[in-house]
């Protein structure tokens, strides 16, 4: 099965623009003036605003991951030990490094509260202060919420889809015929989560269509190949105007209440949409894979992981007020600090992840021995086998059929 590199440019391009939402937060106070046709309207609701889409692009980190996840699991000889020691390694660990870098800055570089513009998203969703106890609670990925670095939020729900990897697998591979439906359903799920505020129901179907792209990942290659350029460009246009939809009609007073909260439930249909395209999409194959993306998909996790709490930091420092100055330090800072972490802190717990999953797969084979193996060593008899089988199948019977 080939490598998908254009989705590792996806992930880059969606890191990026997280990055570029949290800027756009600080500067919140000095360009809202909630008048249609202000900065802040023009960065977030005309077609500009897919730049500062921050939240969005989080859906398509969901996506990906549903994606690129399972696809190593449906293959045959996939070890399931193995997964999941490496697997919460690669999480866990940058995780952690990341908390010890926020940790680090509010310790350097203490935050005077009253600095911040009054309930802006820099003074009301950042820490001032760190505990141990706070630390480490938010180190768990169980928290809704995470004041150290508040895009933790999102890896607790990949941690869930982590842990649920093989029913969602499972799923999709049940309904690999009727993969649209399937597709559909998690779609029209993440609408009604929305609506219910559910998060759960929100998010995880998202990864499900993922999996769902993943079990049907050669068929979907064949059908991309009889796709022109004209399906791309309104398949690009689509994706990206869905994904925006809800805060364009809103900020022209089209929509309101229920019926924004549905369209903002059809963000996930958008981000599969971009994923599609990164799969198929000649254009978007070349784009992808340019330089650029390139390098900030190498990173994108890293860049993820640590741009927020220097963001925050700058944003202390200097004043949102500033927040020219503190877009024209944090951006370039949080790209520099991201490859130095990729190279001291995700490297190595990638190689750390691969070595220790390798070693309890290897464990845990050394321990199991099959029924198989052992009446070919003579170890069991199969007709004793037999008979002790069909006495625990009677005994189970004769109470209740519930073993005790």
């Amino acid at each position: 099965m080939r490598r998908l590199p254009a989705l590792d440019g996806l992930r880059g391009v969606a890191a990026a623009i997280v990055v570029v939402h949290h800027v756009a937060l600080v500067a919140r106070p000095s360009l809202d003036t909630k008048t249609v046709g202000d900065a802040w309207w023009w960065i977030t609701s005309s077609p500009l605003g897919i730049l500062t889409s921050g939240h969005e692009f989080v859906l398509v980190f969901f996506v990906l991951s549903g994606l690129v996840v399972a696809l190593p699991a449906i293959r045959d000889g996939f070890a399931w030990s193995k997964y999941y020691v490496t697997r919460l390694l690669r999480l866990y660990i940058p995780v952690w490094a990341s908390l010890g870098l926020s940790a680090a800055f509010i310790v350097l570089f203490p935050r005077d509260s009253s600095l911040p513009v009054q309930d802006s998203w820099l003074a009301s969703t950042n820490a001032t202060t760190v505990t141990v106890a706070q630390w480490l609670a938010d180190a768990s990925l169980t928290r809704a919420g995470y004041d150290l670095n508040n895009v933790l939020w999102s890896l607790r729900w990949e941690i869930v889809f982590s842990l649920l990897l093989p029913l969602f697998v499972w799923v999709a591979l049940r309904l690999r015929r009727h993969a649209r439906l399937a597709f559909g359903v998690g779609m029209a799920g993440t609408v009604a989560g929305v609506l219910l505020g559910n998060a759960a129901l929100s998010y995880l179907p998202l990864f499900f269509a993922g999996t769902v792209m993943a079990v049907r990942i050669t068929e979907l290659h064949e059908w991309a190949a009889r796709r022109g350029p004209r399906f791309w460009l309104v398949t690009s246009i689509a994706s990206v105007t869905v994904m925006t939809l809800s805060n364009q009609l809103v900020s022209w007073g089209l929509v309101g209440g229920g019926v924004r909260t549905a369209l903002s439930g059809l963000s996930g249909l958008g981000a599969a949409g971009l994923v599609l395209c990164a799969i198929g999409s000649p254009a978007w194959q070349a784009f992808l894979t340019a330089r650029v993306p390139a390098f900030l998909g190498k990173i994108s996790f890293s860049l993820y992981l640590v741009q927020v709490p220097l963001i925050a930091t700058v944003g202390y420092l200097v004043g949102d007020t500033q927040w020219m100055l503190v877009a024209a330090i944090a951006l370039p800072l949080s790209v520099l600090v991201a490859w130095v972490f990729y190279r001291v802190v995700e490297q190595p717990s990638q190689r750390l992840a691969r070595s220790t999953g390798q070693f309890a797969a290897a464990r845990l084979e050394s321990r199991s021995f099959s029924l198989s193996e052992l009446r070919g060593e003579g170890m069991i008899d199969p007709t004793m086998l037999e008979l002790a089988t069909r006495e625990a199948r009677t005994t189970m019977l004769a109470r209740g059929g519930v073993p005790r």
